[in-house]
C-alpha cells in the first residue's frame, strides 16, 4: 500500500472511543508513534499505516475483534470528520452520495497507482448497489466494514425506512459474524464477488438536510480549501511509494529507476527523503511491511503468492522479514486474525 493518510480527527476519534471502552488511549497512541500535537488539528493528516496499527492495537486492548464494527456503529462520521458534516447537510441522499465521491479523500486518502478506492453505483436487475471499488491492497476488512457500518447507521438517525437491503463482503466470515447481522439488520454475505451494499431503489430522492443550506455552503468552501492543501502537500515519500508499488515483485527496485520516473537525480531524491525524515531503503521496507499485512488480511492470496508479489526470493526469506516486522510468521499472523 502506498503512503496514504487519514484525517487526524479520525485517529483522535478512534482513540477517544477506545478510551471509552476502558483502554489507555495514551498508551495506544504511543504504540504507533503519535503525539498529542499530531492530533490537535482534526483536519491534519496521519499515516494510514499508523491508523491501521491503532485499530489492531485497539482490538487487542479491548479484546474485541469487532472493534472497527462497533466504533462505526457508535460514533458517526459527523463527529470526527468534515466529510460527515457535509453529507449530513446535503438536501437528499443522492447529493450526499455525490459529496462522498467528491470529499471522501478528506477522511481517508489511499495513494495508489491504480487510484484511491471509491464508491460506485450499479444497477443490476432492478436492484441498486453501492460498490466499494478498490484493489486487493486497499480492501482491508476493517476499513471496508467500518465504512459500510457508518453509511448504514448514520442515515438511520433521520430516515424513516431502511435504506440498506443487503450487504456483501469479499472477505471470509469472521468469528463475530453475528455482530454484522445485528448491526446491519439485513442479510450479510461473505466470500462475495464484491464489497457492496444493496440500496433501496428510491433512496437517492430521500431527504437528508440535517443542517441549513448556509452551513452546507460554508462546509463545502472549507472542504475545497482542504482538498487544495492536500494536493499541494503531497510528500516525496508518497510519490516514491506510488512508483515502487508496481515494481515490488522485481526484488529490489533501484533508486536510480525510481528517481528517473520522478524526474530527478538519485542524489536529489535522497536529499528530499532525508528532509522528510526517511530514506529510500526505509520507504521500500515500510511499503513491503504494510503491503504484506494488507494481503494477509485480505485472505485472497496464498502466502507464497504474497512473497512473490513483494519481491522475496522465496517463502523463507519472506517469513524471516515478516517475523522481523511483527514478531510473528505470516502463517501465525493470518491464523490469529
Amino acid at each position: 500500500m502506498a503512503h496514504s493518510t487519514v484525517s487526524a480527527g479520525l485517529a483522535a476519534g478512534l482513540l477517544a472511543y477506545a478510551q471509552s471502552r476502558g483502554t489507555d488511549a495514551a498508551n495506544l497512541r504511543a504504540k504507533v508513534g503519535l503525539t498529542d500535537k499530531d492530533l490537535i488539528d482534526p483536519d491534519a493528516r496521519v499515516s494510514l499505516r499508523q491508523y491501521l496499527a491503532l485499530i489492531h492495537h485497539a482490538q487487542i486492548a479491548t479484546k474485541d475483534p469487532a472493534f472497527a464494527l462497533h466504533w462505526g456503529e457508535d460514533v458517526g462520521m459527523a463527529d470526527i470528520s468534515i466529510l460527515g458534516l457535509i453529507m449530513n447537510a446535503a438536501p437528499t441522499m443522492g447529493i450526499a452520495f455525490q459529496q462522498l465521491q467528491r470529499y471522501g479523500r478528506l477522511a481517508m486518502e489511499i495513494n495508489d497507482p491504480t487510484g484511491s478506492p471509491r464508491f460506485e453505483l450499479y444497477q443490476q436487475d432492478d436492484r441498486l448497489f453501492m460498490v466499494y471499488e478498490g484493489t486487493t491492497v486497499q480492501n482491508v476488512p476493517e476499513l471496508v466494514e467500518n465504512a459500510f457500518v457508518r453509511l448504514t447507521c448514520g442515515p438511520r438517525q433521520f430516515l424513516t425506512a431502511p435504506h440498506i437491503l443487503s450487504v456483501y463482503f469479499t472477505h471470509a466470515a469472521p468469528s463475530y459474524q453475528h455482530e454484522y447481522e445485528r448491526i446491519f439488520e439485513c442479510p450479510v454475505h461473505f466470500d462475495a464477488k464484491w464489497n457492496a451494499m444493496e440500496l433501496h431503489p428510491e433512496v437517492a430522492s430521500w431527504t437528508v438536510a440535517q443542517s441549513p443550506e448556509y452551513m452546507s455552503k460554508l462546509l463545502q468552501e472549507k472542504a475545497e480549501q482542504l482538498l487544495s492543501n492536500m494536493s499541494a502537500q503531497q510528500s516525496v515519500r508518497g510519490q516514491v511509494e506510488q512508483a515502487l508499488l508496481p515494481l515490488l515483485h522485481l526484488g529490489n527496485p533501484g533508486a536510480d529507476q525510481v528517481a528517473a520516473q520522478l524526474g530527478m537525480s538519485r542524489q536529489t531524491l535522497f536529499r528530499y527523503l532525508k528532509n522528510e525524515g526517511t530514506a529510500y531503503r526505509q520507504v521500500l521496507e515500510d511499503l513491503r511491511h504494510t503491503s504484506a499485512i494488507s494481503h494477509l488480511k485480505s485472505q485472497t492470496l496464498s502466502i507464497g503468492e504474497i512473497a512473490y508479489l513483494l519481491g522475496f526470493s522465496d517463502l523463507a526469506a519472506f517469513s524471516r522479514a515478516f517475523k522481523r516486522w511483527t514478531g510473528q510468521s505470516p502463517r501465525d499472523f493470518r491464523q490469529n486474525l
